[in-house]
């Protein structure tokens, strides 16, 4: 049964193993044609909610609907319409890297020659290929990350869900993951990214559900979480003479760093403000050689939401 909305819509979703509430209320929307990023601390519930949406798990209470398919009424074509990447490429490890994407083409239903040819295309796309022939257990962590995503992509699904995709990839990988992940979204598909490396789904994600003890507790926009406050970091050399202007400007600061960077942390409430602040800095002759962001839009979200519930 299909309700023709091609994205991610759950209400309410619960699920305990025995006594122990894994997840206790979360809602949950992902658009198609966007990234979606599910955030928050270790044991927050967030692989067991990706496992309901993958349709391995089943909720004990709630409404979902993936790729406009109730997985308690159809899991098979939710299956069909979902590729799922783990954390980590499972059970595989004795197997060549072609057998494991052609093996997971089989079971999708795809005929040999199409799926031999899926292969090799997705190993060029994850640079992979002259692994190709190589069982997985040679290659290193994030090797076996770009070949769990290539298994994850072999019947073109039309919604990814992926867990922790960049644990274990180098810098390159890294970029080359979140270049890949812009393209499936701008093609139509539904992405959703769980992730500890905030700094990474600022560059990755159109927008952010943040989860904590098994609830939705925020969802946003990153145009919404860009113009919230966001603590910003300066330096100057020497650092007295900013002091100084902070001070005769009202700007409240906190010094922060180490015995090798001294530098003040200010709360700034718009892109707007800090440009003031950066403006009226220089014209007073400060000689200022650092003014950023403390962290990524989204992180300063998540920071927030930690100290809110202190």
């Amino acid at each position: 049964m299909a309700n023709g909305y091609g994205g991610i819509i759950a209400n309410g979703i619960k699920r305990s193993f025995g006594s122990v509430a894994a997840i206790r209320h979360i809602d949950f929307e992902a658009p198609p044609g966007e990234v979606t990023a599910l955030i928050g601390p270790n044991g927050s519930g967030k692989t067991t909610l990706l496992l309901i949406l993958a349709s391995l798990l089943a909720p004990d209470d709630g409404s979902l609907t993936v790729g406009g398919v109730d997985p308690q009424v159809d899991s098979n074509a939710v299956r069909r319409k979902v590729g799922w990447m783990p954390d980590t490429l499972g059970v595989w490890e004795s197997l060549k890297a072609t057998e494991i994407l052609t093996t997971m083409g089989a079971l999708y239903g795809m005929v040999p020659g199409e799926r031999e040819a899926r292969a090799a295309e997705l190993l060029a796309a994850v640079r992979l290929s002259e692994y190709a022939d190589q069982p997985a257990r040679v290659l290193s962590r994030g090797q076996q990350q770009r070949l769990s995503l290539a298994r994850a992509l072999i019947h073109d699904p039309e919604v990814l869900l992926l867990d922790e995709p960049a644990s274990g990839l180098d810098p390159g990988s890294r970029v080359e993951l979140r270049t890949l992940l812009r393209r499936l979204a701008g093609e139509g598909k539904t992405i959703v990214v769980s992730s500890h490396v905030l700094s990474e789904l600022d560059e990755i994600a159109d927008r952010a559900v943040f989860v904590n003890r098994g609830e939705s507790v925020k969802s946003q926009s990153l145009d919404e979480a860009g113009t919230q406050v966001r603590r910003y970091c300066i330096q100057a050399e020497p650092m007295e003479p900013l002091a100084d202007a902070l001070t005769s400007h009202g700007v409240e600061f906190e010094a922060r760093g180490d015995s090798r960077r001294a530098e003040y942390q200010v709360l700034l409430n718009s892109t707007e403000q800090a440009a003031w602040l950066l403006r009226t800095l220089v014209m007073a002759d400060v000689v200022i050689t650092a003014f950023a962001p403390a962290g990524g839009a989204l992180e300063e979200t998540y920071m927030s939401l930690e100290t809110d519930r202190q």
